[in-house]
This record gives C-alpha cells, structure tokens and sequence, in this order.
C-alpha cells in the first residue's frame, strides 16, 4: 500500500467506523474516544465512583489485539523500554488531566468537530499551541533517553492482560461495573464495537496514524503525509454525520461538552504538550503499547491513573463545564510539564563547555 494512500485510507476508514459506531449508540461525537473509553474501562475496573462511566469498551480491546496481530504478522513487534518509565506515566496522567479538561482526546476533538461543535475548533486551536510548545524543547534538544532492548515475554503481557479483561467481560461480568445511564451506559453492539477496534487498531499501526505526529511533523518539516490521515478522518466524518442527522452546528447543546472556551483551549493544550514530549496521541500511545513498547504501557497505565483521580477528586468537566479542582489542576500540569521538558532538554554545547571548565578547575 502507498504509504501516501494507506493514511488517507485508514482516516477514512476510521471517520466511516466512528460515525457507525455513533448511530448504532455510542455517546454523540464519541465513535472513538481513547481518553474516553480508558476512563470508562477504569470505571469499569472500580478504580473510579463515577457510576455514569463505567464500561470495559470493546473498541479498546479490539484496538490492542488489532495493533499486536498485524505488528506480528508484518514483523514489527519489537520489545523495548526503559526510557524514562515514571516521567511517562507522570506525563500520560497529566495529559489526561488535559483531555478531561475539554472532555476528549485528540482523536474526539476531529470527531468533534465534525459533528458541528464550534467549541472543538477552540480546542484544536489550544491542541496546536501546546504542540508549538513541545516542538520549542524539542528544537532546543528535549529527549526521554533512548530505549533497551527486552525479553519478548515483557512485550507479550500487555495484549495478554487486555486478552484476559475481554474474557472477564465476556465470562464474569459480575467482577466488573457497568454504568446503568450517562454515557458508560451509551454503546454501540459489542461484536461492532470489536470488530472497528480490530479494523482501526490494525491500520493505525500499519500507517502509523498520530493526530499530534501531524501537526508536529506539519509545523517542523512542512510534511503533510500524517496530517492527511487528520484530514481524511474530519472529512469522512463530517460527511457521514450530514448525510446520517448526526451533524449539529454550534456551541451550545453539544454532546457530552462545555462551553467554556478557555478551559477547552488550556485543557488541549495541555494535551497537545504532553502528547509531544511522549512521541505520540493518546491512539499512538496505545498502538505502540500493543506493538511492544512497554514505555507505552507505562504512559497506557497512566492514563488511566490520571482518569481514575480525576473522577475520584472532581476534576474532570462535565457538560456544566469545568470544575474548580480541574482549573488547578490543569494550571499544575503545564508547572510539571514544564518541569519536565526544561530538565531533559540537553543543554547547549557553550553552557557545558563552560561548565566543564568550571569543573576542571
């Protein structure tokens, strides 16, 4: 497949699958949303209180295997880590912290706005400042360290434990919680739900596909392959939700999202920061964890961790918008990231030169 092509194909593919996924009853605008649906699988896993969103979504699952097998199949499962494993989790939290701010991830914000709500493009808007912040550190030297090689047993134990929740949910249901209204209880046919996971999750590892890569690599290089898989999504999308009723323009009545502008704009692009300095979206994330990446499954873990705190201690928004708790701890956020980028950005060779000299004597 022309990799030109394969990304404008799989954001297609993935713009037809989450207008479906919509009208057969996942939550409007959400066809996928991975901070979403990790939220709704640590609901699910009692890790949270919030009984709206609770729900072990099957596109997860389906994403996971779809991205192990065709990474198998095409000899690209490769087991690495040990680059900077707790600065990842820290940064996969906070960039969490910034998706519940605007209630999505990268992926739901396109979705968003090609559903019609204005308040997403105020968000993609703050997605690409952030973005602009990490490319900063990035052209001053930031970087995590390199990766090691490990075990292939150590890359096989992320896709074998989503393997094994499947089964539970299947099997043992009882041992999960299941939301009985709000959006954890929105759902498309879990055989669907499964089936898109399986067909997204195996063409985003094939392409590659990464919403923040896009921009990123737009800004840095002029480069326009990864951005046309974002562009080929909100178009497909915006389409389908015309010709399926599903498209409602404005900022006001939205589903499941707030009106406040600012927060919507801070809350991306606290996202679109930390996405920047972990290499990759909240999808990319994802798929690299299935590949065998355990810095990956580190970032995954927290994810999830920051979406569990930010139910538990209210600080993620709701359709009334955000909360006191969730400003603050926003704010706290870009202060860590921040942290984060200064103290791993090399430092010039004229500072260490002088430096070493003050060493020396």
């Amino acid at each position: 497949m022309n990799e030109k092509k394969g990304i404008i194909f799989t954001g297609i593919i993935v713009g037809a699958i989450a207008v479906l996924l919509v009208k057969l009853g996942n939550p409007g605008n959400m066809g996928f949303c991975i901070a979403c649906f990790l939220r709704d699988v640590a609901g699910a896993l009692g890790l949270h209180s919030a009984g709206v969103v609770q729900y072990v979504r099957p596109e997860i699952i389906g994403l996971v295997i779809g991205a192990f097998l065709m990474s198998v199949v095409g000899k690209e499962f490769s087991v690495r880590g040990g680059s900077a494993p707790f600065t990842r989790f820290v940064l996969g939290f906070t960039v969490m912290i910034g998706a519940l701010m605007f209630l999505g991830c990268p992926l739901r914000m396109i979705l968003r706005i090609a559903g019609g709500d204005l308040n997403a493009i105020i968000g993609l808007v703050g997605f690409t400042a952030g973005i602009y912040i990490g490319i900063i550190f990035l052209n001053k030297g930031f970087s995590l360290k390199r990766t090691y090689s490990l075990p292939k047993f150590e890359g096989y134990l992320f896709p074998g434990v989503i393997f094994a929740l499947f089964i539970i949910f299947l099997a043992v249901p009882s041992l999960l919680k299941f939301s009985q209204e709000g959006p954890g209880a929105a759902h498309a046919p879990v055989i669907v739900s499964l089936a898109a996971g399986l067909i997204v999750g195996a063409l985003a590892q094939k392409t590659r596909l990464c919403t923040v890569g896009g921009i990123r690599d737009l800004i840095l290089f002029r480069d326009w392959h990864l951005i046309s898989g974002f562009i080929a999504i909100l178009a497909t999308a915006l389409i389908g939700n015309v010709v399926l009723g599903q498209f409602k323009l404005g900022f006001a009545g939205q589903p499941i999202a707030h009106t406040d502008g600012l927060w919507n704009f801070l809350g991306m692009a606290l996202a679109g920061f930390g996405s920047v300095l972990l290499g990759g979206c909240p999808l990319r994330q994802l798929i690299l964890a299935s590949e065998g990446n355990t810095d990956s499954v580190i970032t995954v873990l927290g994810l999830i961790s920051g979406a569990a705190f930010a139910h538990n201690f209210k600080l993620a928004s709701s359709a009334n918008g955000p909360t006191p708790g969730g400003q603050i701890a926003v704010i706290i956020g870009f202060i860590v990231m921040l942290a984060i980028a200064y103290f791993n950005t090399e430092k010039s060779t004229e500072i260490k030169m002088k430096e070493d000299v003050e060493i020396e004597a």
